[in-house]
């Protein structure tokens, strides 16, 4: 079977993953839209979660194919097919209209995940513990029959890859090597297949360039690196200068495109409806029920209710921008500007999008356990290697530490009076 995708032209699937694509729970994606409320701005964006999600198996297998030359073990066949499951299925649990809607999540404990999945404090379920759910624990897991048979895939292990710790290290272990890190990194990482696909597809299907990057020299360049028995992600020197286009490309992403000031908007409006509506929408803790929630099911929710932010919604209705900062300029301008709406009792909606560069200077570093290497080969010899940690290799993580953040202050200004208008004005001209 053969999917043909307009960013990756035609997509291999195996006869045994049919029956997970043919599911009802994968199909679910076809009506979940990648960008949520950004074809509102950019009309061509209404590409799915679910082509995003086969593009995203379709490059880890491209991946996989330039790291791992030898595949005649079955035990690498193992790992191939757990890692482009793992890929394939990274979105699947997620919720109608992208983030906005996790805030009407349950508790995680409502869920019931599987035992060795569950957290040991209570808090508000996400999209991943639907993934978790929805592969270990729910009538989808019947459709891994074929790839068991096929490959010995464990849906445990791909469910591992997405979460992004293993409690059965021996599974990912060939030759007395842990692949686990390695295939969690290609899943969930600064250089994973899932935003290697979706820079190139968001930027296609929104007419844009910002995303664009050199896909294939940079999947030539990736190696293995084994250190103490275990293998991590690296990327040869020489592809540096690309890696750099590949966090610039998000980077620009971000801030042209997923941190547009509309579509933002829209979803600072959601969060409004839910916080108003009285429990009209919310996501239901039964794994079946929630196959029900993709877009539409969302958008006939919205349509029939009287709500007036589900109302505006439907109606691509939102209140004029009236200020906008990058960075710290103008915050004290932003600062002014609230504190005289408070005074008036005016309503207004306040959008901040914050974009880093890259996870890797921060606190919370993926460095600490899952580290992306550096390889610098000899000129001489191949066998000669040497291998550094990435934000070694390359400044722009230096340059770009301080997160850069866009707020924005809307409001019905048409809709004040002459005195009050004149009065932001005032503000806004300072």
């Amino acid at each position: 079977m053969e999917i043909r995708d307009p960013v990756h032209g035609s997509i291999p699937i195996n006869d045994s993953e049919i029956e997970i694509l043919e599911h009802p729970f994968f199909q679910r994606l076809r009506n979940i839209k990648q960008l949520g409320f950004s074809e509102y701005v950019f009309p061509g964006a209404t590409h799915t979660r679910y082509l995003h999600s086969i593009g995203v198996m379709n490059v880890s297998t491209l991946v996989f194919n330039s790291l791992f030359k030898d595949q005649s073990s079955s035990e690498i066949l193992r790992l191939k097919e757990t890692l482009r499951l793992g890929c394939l299925l990274h979105d699947i649990g997620h919720a109608p209209l992208s983030h906005s809607t996790e805030s009407v999540m349950p508790q995680v404990s409502a869920l019931k995940l599987p035992k060795k999945f569950r957290v040991e404090k209570d808090r508000q379920a996400s999209h991943e513990d639907y993934t978790i759910k929805t592969i270990t624990d729910s009538s989808f897991t019947q459709s891994f029959k074929g790839v068991i048979a096929e490959f010995g895939v464990d849906p445990n292990s791909v469910a591992e890859l997405v979460v992004g710790e293993t409690k059965n290290p021996a599974y990912f272990t060939v030759k007395g090597i842990n692949y686990f890190p390695l295939l969690h990194q290609l899943v969930s990482s600064e250089m994973d297949c899932d935003r290697m696909d979706y820079l190139l597809r968001d930027s296609y299907f929104c007419g844009v360039s910002y995303g664009k990057f050199d896909l294939d020299w940079i999947i030539d360049n990736l190696k293995i690196c084994v250190e103490n028995s275990t293998a991590y992600l690296g990327i040869s020197e020489r592809a540096i200068s690309t890696f750099d286009d590949f966090l610039l490309s998000r980077f620009h992403m971000f801030m042209m495109v997923y941190f547009h000031y509309r579509a933002v908007c829209l979803e600072q409006m959601l969060l409004r409806y839910f916080a108003s509506a009285n429990n009209e929408y919310s996501i239901p803790a039964d794994i079946a029920a929630y196959q029900e929630h993709d877009d539409p099911f969302l958008y006939k929710v919205l349509k029939n209710s009287s709500n007036i932010w589900a109302k505006r919604i439907v109606k691509n209705s939102i209140p004029k921008k009236i200020l906008e900062t990058f960075g710290s300029l103008q915050m004290t301008q932003m600062h002014e500007l609230e504190k005289f709406l408070k005074s008036e009792n005016i309503d207004y909606i306040k959008c901040s999008s914050t974009g880093r560069l890259s996870k890797y200077y921060s606190d919370n570093s993926p460095q600490k356990y899952y580290p992306m290497k550096v390889v610098r080969e000899s000129a001489l010899s191949k066998n000669h290697i040497s291998t550094k940690n990435i934000q070694e290799a390359t400044d722009l993580f230096q340059k770009y530490s301080e997160s850069h953040a866009v707020n924005r202050i809307h409001c019905d200004f048409e809709e004040l009076n002459p005195a009050t208008r004149s009065k932001i004005m005032e503000i806004l001209q300072a």
